[in-house]
């Protein structure tokens, strides 16, 4: 039953819309018409026309792509479906959203008539459009400046994309304009959102991280030096994006979150554990002083966290079917093996070093990654060689930067950029004397 007086409509910018977080968050718009109006979309120039076929079904009144010649086969694929009616090219009925039959939004023959941005500050701009949330999809560091501009806004941020708050920081944090602007989507951490509200601040004693162990749990570190794209790939639990899937695998996404789970809910790195967790239902704890550990715990669909990043702290009904307990199951948990740890650990040293080294961390891996999918390096070789540039960093002095209430200094977003620029520069130079 749907409790009217707690639900407002909401107007939603989606930013990264043909990625998974992003066609995952349309099928619960579709799924919620009475509950949200889609403002805006962006994405960049992969699959334009996906992102065709998302603006003809929902006709927000903003689109932004990456590129002009983006724009230009936007604008092409627009005028096919117009020509086409509502139906697509192929004579095949589909769910732009995701998959299936039409749902929500249908579109009339008429086509849609809202602004076309393009370039590089095209996703910003459609984030600063000044809405209710903002939902950042967008895979990497190309996130950070529509997070900012999200949250300069006032909208409220419902992140995805963990790298922007991982390099920005303290900066990033600085920009809220209350302590609820930031919601988090990443289903681990709106997992810990959730249980915390079973206790007071002061009551908590560890945050619980699970991670599925990936692809190669059960792998000897000779096996997995001498694992495929295509092994790495095939997650055994979650339908990710290329890069988020690498990194389950090497166990730097547990890494990243690490450090977003510090930024979020201010406890000390010291008192966040992960713990492996094969079959992802529970997807993180809290332990709180007296002993009780709360948990989270739901079938392994983004649907779930994205819907509540959207509506919180309001749920919404039916977003995914909850776990059947009629039929037997066993939920098991078990320690980090010595590869997933040493990734992990690398959370701790760059948390420890200073505000800069997480975007050094974000930037090389992501060049160490893009690596490993162009078959140019084995996949031990991301985490070896993100080590290498973490410990080659010697940071600037932060003296321009303003402290914030707790005393912790907020690097600028001109040193956050050099910060990544240098882990880049010096992940490639680490990748070309291999």
């Amino acid at each position: 039953m749907r409790d009217n007086k707690s639900v407002k409509r909401r107007s939603i910018v989606l930013l990264g819309s043909t990625g998974s977080i992003g066609t995952q968050a349309l099928d619960v718009l579709a799924r919620h018409p009475e509950d949200f109006e889609l403002a805006a979309l962006a994405a960049g120039s992969a699959n334009v026309p996906l992102l065709a076929r998302q603006v003809w079904q929902f006709r927000p009144r903003l689109v932004a792509v990456s590129t002009d010649d983006a724009a230009l086969r936007l604008q092409r694929e627009l005028a096919t479906l117009a020509k086409h009616g509502s139906v697509p090219p192929s004579g095949r009925a589909e769910n732009v959203a995701g998959g299936g039959a039409v749902t929500g939004g249908a579109a009339s023959a008429k086509p849609p008539a809202g602004e076309i941005v393009a370039g590089q500050d095209a996703a910003a701009k459609a984030a600063g459009l000044g809405v209710d949330v903002v939902l950042n999809g967008i895979t990497g560091a190309e996130g950070l400046k529509p997070t900012l501009a999200a949250l300069d806004s006032g909208a409220v941020l419902a992140l995805a994309n963990k790298e922007s708050l991982v390099m920005g920081g303290a900066l990033v944090k600085s920009r809220a304009k209350a302590p609820d602007q930031i919601v988090p989507v990443d289903s681990e951490h709106s997992a810990i959102a959730q249980c915390l509200r079973a206790g007071r601040p002061v009551e908590v004693d560890r945050l619980i991280l699970t991670a599925s162990g990936g692809p190669f749990r059960t792998w000897t570190s000779q096996q997995m030096a001498a694992a495929t794209k295509e092994q790495a790939l095939a997650h055994p639990t979650w339908n990710m994006g290329a890069v988020v899937t690498i990194n389950s695998a090497t166990l730097i996404n547990k890494a990243l979150e690490l450090i977003e789970a510090h930024l979020l809910f201010d406890v000390p790195s010291q008192r966040i554990d992960v713990v492996v967790h094969p079959q992802s239902v529970v997807h993180s704890m809290v332990a709180f002083r007296d002993g009780s550990i709360i948990a989270q715990a739901s079938p392994p669909d983004m649907r779930l966290p994205i819907a509540l990043g959207l509506s919180w702290p309001v749920r919404l009904p039916e977003v995914i079917a909850p776990v059947d307990f009629s039929a037997g199951t066993t939920w098991s948990f078990e320690p980090l093996g010595p590869q997933a740890a040493k990734a992990v650990g690398l959370a701790r040293q760059a948390l420890g070093a200073s505000p800069l080294h997480p975007a050094v961390l974000n930037a090389a891996n992501e060049v160490c990654v893009a690596a490993f999918l162009a078959d140019r390096i084995g996949l031990l070789a991301i985490v070896d060689t993100v080590a290498r540039v973490l410990d080659s960093f010697a940071p600037p002095g932060l003296t321009a930067a303003a402290a914030g209430t707790s005393g912790a200094l907020i690097p600028t977003l001109d040193q956050v950029l050099a910060a990544d620029r240098f882990g880049r520069e010096q992940a490639a130079k680490v990748l070309e004397g291999a």
